[in-house]
């Protein structure tokens, strides 16, 4: 990394009784916190059934996505005899003891949830999940006709000998160990792992009203001795291997990037296995076999009361036609007027627009790249790309672009975890259409979302940005919440032009104008401005910083934060997952408050409000696409630009209005790390900032009277005044 990244003065620290670790909150427990909040989400039931088992099915998911890359991390280190990582809470034995219990507690509670509440619930409206010793004649014959024909010819079972050792069992797949008696005296292990290409959950044919579905496992179990003809079946039991999947690569040893991370990729399905999941009744003959081939302890291992991945539940949304049982369908507001491109461009030239997803539409941020792509007046199109989805119309248009003669440079994160694969597809595609691709700067994740188009116009090129929060992928963008700004104003699109030129040439002293971009200036300008905010409150003047991020955890940022709380500073957080920060804390941060949302969507945008603005007229508000995290600030590249138009930033203000003003799906976060459910005072109704976003954009009626967050607009003092009640 080659470009000259600013070093702030560290800020004083907390008082004696919080110094060092007392005066941070474990980034892995805090986690694991997040997690328990969406497994609140599956337990409560004023959600609706089929949106409780998404739910569920998301904390099994989030929880793979852990072990697969935090606890193998923190296995490494253990190993490595690495006693921390990262701020210094407690050392990594004692944090993996500590995880693992933790996970432990989590998983009984989740197969809890479904065994005791979701299924009984289930079969309330005529949705059955079968077992096969429940199976009427006809059902089993239907059954193991589908065995026959659509399982059976898949499966490859390996009785184990010399010849046949324990094969590779691939990264979460499905597998059976049976126990199989060959006489009186010996007894051997099989083994088969169901392909990925069979469905989890198989419907079963019924003359009766409603729906019935059995486990795949359980059939194969059934019809086990078909496969292994010959043996007394002893046991047969299900288990689900996880493993390291964190990518193992020196960037300045590679030859190809892009060559270089597909090879790991290939090698991802084979790390080493950090988690073993089994059926509660697997004999201890199976359990210690398996415990000894993967090389791992008991504390790794997890014996789980039904299915062995939780996570393929979600499949149950689509299959069920119920709609009862779901949300509502949402309903974003479309701009039509962004249909044609020339009103489009013309829309952005006139003014900003700022849009709040999934409640605004995400087709004007497609629209915006297509017409891009379609309108011959557009020379130029750059674009960032962290992930995509495998049609993705925003990769379509740039390839047709590329074929129509444009310049196109696509500046691609081949290590966005999880989706190099689909990057790497499309990078190649795009080379091959004449477009320019660049894999970002040796060292740094290119994380921000940024798409600039250069139209040439009567009065020569000008410049169109689009600048986001969430990731180029209309799928994730109606289950995100996101901002986006369509802009012209020089300043920005000039800035969003030099950050190009960063990514692609590593210059140095690169001049991003408003931009705040990491690891160049994010992280000093997030510091200057929480100490203006400080100094402010010790100079008797109004302070106070509201911000929205999915994380927290940057030491620097955290005692940034303590010293402006000591000095008087109203601190008002709202993130999502992991928060490092005492809030409330006597002598620490008794001004800061954290609260965390949870609810329909996944609540993504980042947004940063400071009271004091370098004009001295307003508030400075910025969004973007990093959080207050060491990795966003330090070894990412991210943007965050300012809301320049007065108009515009009073919408972001409301937008967190609505949010603080959340006692519906808001948890308080307290100074040990724990969180409690916010509440509506006595007499009130519940307000649910996800639920009024989405009927306001439907033309609803007002919500219930919340607090304003924010002083007066000097320029709009009736807008101001009507904000008491937020429309």
């Amino acid at each position: 990394m080659n470009a000259q990244v600013s070093q702030p003065a560290a800020p004083a620290l907390p008082g004696p009784e919080y110094q060092g670790k007392e005066a941070f909150i474990d980034r892995e427990l805090s986690w694991l916190e997040f997690n328990q909040r969406v497994l609140e989400e599956a337990l409560d039931q004023a959600n609706p059934l089929l949106e409780r088992i998404k739910f569920l099915a998301i904390v099994a998911n989030n929880l793979d996505e852990f072990f697969e890359v935090r606890v193998a991390r923190l296995l490494q280190l253990v190993e490595a005899g690495v006693p921390v990582d990262g701020i210094a809470v407690m050392d990594s034995p004692a944090k993996l003891e500590a995880i693992l219990k933790s996970c432990q507690k989590s998983v009984k509670q989740q197969y809890k949830c479904w065994n005791e509440d979701l299924l009984p619930r289930l079969a309330e409206n005529n949705v059955h999940i079968k077992t096969m010793a429940g199976l009427g004649k006809d059902e089993e014959k239907a059954v193991h006709a589908y065995f026959r024909k659509e399982i059976y010819p898949l499966l490859t079972p390996i009785k184990l000998d010399p010849a046949h050792p324990f094969p590779w069992v691939l990264n979460k797949s499905l597998c059976l160990l049976a126990i199989l008696r060959e006489d009186k005296r010996r007894e051997v292990f099989g083994v088969l792992t169901i392909p990925r290409s069979l469905p989890r959950l198989v419907s079963i044919p019924s003359k009766e009203k409603g729906w019935k579905f059995i486990f795949i496992h359980d059939v194969v179990q059934h019809y086990i001795a078909e496969l292994f003809k010959g043996y007394a079946i002893k046991s047969c039991t299900p288990f689900r291997c996880t493993r390291n999947s964190n990518l193992y690569q020196e960037d300045e040893e590679a030859d190809s990037l892009i060559d270089a991370v597909e090879a790991v990729v290939h090698n991802r399905r084979r790390g080493d296995v950090v988690r073993l999941e089994i059926d509660k009744n697997a004999p201890k003959k199976a359990v210690d076999a398996l415990t000894r081939i993967f090389d791992i302890d008991a504390r790794q291992v997890f014996r789980v009361d039904g299915p062995v991945n939780l996570n393929r539940l979600a499949s149950l949304f689509n299959m069920v036609p119920l709609a009862n049982l779901k949300y509502p369908p949402l309903h974003p507001t479309h701009a039509a007027h962004f249909q044609d491109p020339e009103d489009l461009f013309h829309e952005i030239r006139e003014r900003d627009v700022l849009l709040h997803h999934p409640f605004d539409s995400y087709d004007p941020v497609v629209r915006f790249i297509q017409s891009a792509a379609e309108d011959p007046k557009v020379a130029v199109i750059k674009q960032t790309l962290y992930r995509t989805n495998e049609e993705s119309p925003v990769m379509y248009a740039l390839l047709e672009a590329a074929e129509m003669g444009k310049e196109v440079v696509a500046v691609v994160e081949l290590k966005a975890r999880f989706d190099e694969k689909s990057n790497i597809q499309w990078a190649r595609q795009l080379e091959e259409k004449g477009g320019t691709v660049v894999y970002g700067l040796v060292g740094l994740k290119t994380h921000c979302k940024l798409s600039l188009a250069i139209r040439k116009e009567e009065s020569g090129f000008a410049s169109y940005a689009h600048v986001g929060s969430g990731n180029y992928n209309p799928e994730t963008a109606r289950r995100y919440t996101d901002l986006s700004l369509l802009t012209s104003d020089p300043e920005i699109t000039e800035g969003v032009s030099e950050v190009f030129n960063f990514l692609t040439s590593q210059s140095r002293g690169p001049d991003f104008k408003t931009l705040q971009v990491g690891p160049v200036n994010f992280l000093s300008e997030t510091l200057r401005r929480i100490r203006k905010e400080t100094e402010a409150a010790r100079a008797g003047k109004p302070a106070a910083i509201t911000a929205k991020m999915n994380a927290l955890f940057d030491k620097e940022v955290i005692l940034a934060l303590y010293e402006a709380s000591q000095a008087g500073v109203t601190v008002r957080l709202i993130v999502r997952g992991t928060c490092a920060l005492r809030p409330g804390v006597k002598g620490l941060s008794e001004n800061i408050q954290v609260r965390s949302i949870v609810g329909r969507f996944l609540e993504h945008s980042r947004i940063f409000h400071f009271l004091n603005s370098d004009s001295g007229q307003g508030a400075a508000v910025f969004m973007g696409s990093g959080d207050w995290m060491e990795r966003n600030l330090r070894e990412r590249v991210e943007v965050a630009i300012p809301i320049k138009d007065p108009a515009l930033a009073r919408q972001v203000e409301e937008i967190l209005t609505w949010y603080w003003a959340d006692n519906a799906k808001a948890r308080i976060m307290r100074g040990d790390g724990s969180y409690v459910r916010s509440a509506p005072p006595p007499g009130e109704q519940a307000f649910n900032a996800q639920e009024w976003l989405t009927r306001k954009h439907d033309g609803s009626e007002a919500p219930a009277q919340v607090t304003r967050l924010f002083p007066p607009s000097p320029e709009a003092p009736a807008q101001a005044e009507a904000a008491e009640t937020a429309r």
